[in-house]
């Protein structure tokens, strides 16, 4: 590394020059990255397929990448799909035959923002994907099986990463305070309140969560050669309301607001609400919650209350505080109000459990691709040369009378009617 590089290194960012290197520096996804998972052996012994890693920012999705990058023996080259052209790729692709053909070694290529490539761009590298010269790394933000091409998702294996939990962003702030890369040069106080503000503000992300402490340590002089950082000073970096009560506190009364709306009990709810709004709370944490429990609490008994709820969501996300909190308020009290059901939550649960111990799940004939015209299958009944219903199966054979949804008798879902052999289907799980 030459003078200029050095001096680079040092100036880019603490988010950056944090960034682990190998898989025993990386901090968080235990489900997917721990020990004896399964990518994690597949890295270790250089034998990684075609993936996409999907989720929230600052997750640890490209630093993965770069791990990997650094860990193979492989070629690495990395793009980014929103600077990067059909012209680009070719070049990868090219570049990477050439490179096997004369030393067997293979090419990983890393696309960040993977989502923005069009379908030309990923018909592209089909062809090099399969033949294997290329081993392709899709990281991005957005669902995968929505906002990419069937093509490329159906040819990788999908990496759900979540948002870091509080321990994971503590032991990154810790590290980052301590180590040399980070601001072991500085002589930083956290306070216990300062952290935990930064851990609640930061919404999962180690990015930010770093971004803060930098600009908190830059940004406040030394006093007898000590930085302290107070919470006031943590909640001012950023950019956000101080949070004025602690941890345990704010998620005993998110879950006292969610209780409430469970509970149809409107003047808690919008109680809890208020008191969690002016202790610093984000409206939007409070509005994502309604979401939720506009389908798990009332779910089909009104299908309405999920409309309402996701419009109040939009209006607090668009016209900010205070007018969003009109809607807000008015979403709440719909949902307190509106009948309850929990059949979305028990049905998604019960299907989820049959899919986890259920092995033989062949798609039944009539239901399968009608591209393959040389075998004889059972025929598939069009529902509308029916008047809109006939009898048939749709679930594999080994589960073919299993029944998820029930409908409660309450609000709406009492006038949803199931066919009669689910009826019988329901009595006789219910005898068992």
């Amino acid at each position: 590394m030459d003078l200029f590089s050095e001096n680079i290194k040092k100036t880019a960012p603490l988010a950056d020059r944090m960034r682990p290197t190998t898989l025993d520096e990386f901090v968080g996804q235990s489900n997917i990255i721990g020990k004896t998972s399964l990518l994690r052996r597949a890295i270790v012994a250089d034998r990684l397929g075609s993936c996409i890693f999907y989720g929230p920012p600052g997750t640890g999705k490209t630093t993965l990448a770069g791990i990997i990058a650094n860990s193979t023996n492989s070629n690495f080259v990395a793009l980014n799909a929103v600077s990067s052209g059909v012209s680009d790729v070719k070049k990868v692709i090219e570049d990477a035959k050439h490179l096997k053909e004369v030393t067997g070694k293979a090419t990983y290529l890393l696309l960040d923002e993977c989502h923005r490539w069009n379908k030309a761009q990923s018909d592209s590298m089909l062809e090099a994907i399969e033949k294997g010269y290329v081993t392709f790394i899709g990281s991005t933000t957005e669902n995968p099986y929505t906002n990419m091409t069937r093509a490329i998702v159906s040819r990788c294996r999908i990496f759900q990463f979540a948002a870091l939990t509080a321990e994971n962003i503590k032991q990154i702030i810790s590290s980052a305070l301590t180590s040399p890369k980070g601001l072991a040069n500085y002589n930083v106080i956290l306070e216990d309140d300062a952290l935990d503000h930064i851990v609640l503000t930061c919404g999962g992300d180690a990015r930010v969560a770093l971004s803060t402490l930098e600009l908190a340590v830059l940004s406040t002089p030394a006093k007898k050669g000590i930085i302290t950082i107070t919470k006031k000073i943590a909640a001012e970096c950023t950019q956000g309301k101080v949070i004025s009560i602690d941890t345990d506190i704010y998620y005993d009364m998110l879950s006292a607001f969610c209780k409430s709306l469970r509970g149809s009990d409107a003047d808690a709810a919008l109680y809890w609400s208020q008191r969690l709004i002016k202790s610093g709370c984000d409206p939007m944490t409070i509005a994502r919650r309604l979401v939720a429990h506009s389908s798990e609490d009332v779910g089909l008994a009104n299908s309405q209350a999920l409309v309402v709820a996701m419009s109040a969501m939009n209006a607090v996300e668009k016209m900010g505080v205070p007018e969003g909190l009109i809607p807000l308020s008015h979403a709440i009290i719909y949902v307190c109000m509106s009948p309850k059901s929990n059949s979305v939550v028990t049905a998604m649960n019960a299907a989820g459990a049959d899919v986890d111990k259920t092995y033989n799940d062949a798609v039944p004939d009539h239901l399968k691709n009608t591209n393959y015209f040389n075998e004889k299958r059972k025929p598939y009944k069009y529902p509308h040369d029916y008047g809109g219903w006939v009898e048939q199966q749709y679930l594999p054979n080994e589960i073919a009378n299993h029944v998820y949804y029930v409908p409660s008798q309450n609000g709406n879902e009492k006038s949803i009617k199931l066919p009669d052999k689910k009826l019988q289907n329901i009595k006789n799980k219910n005898k068992k």
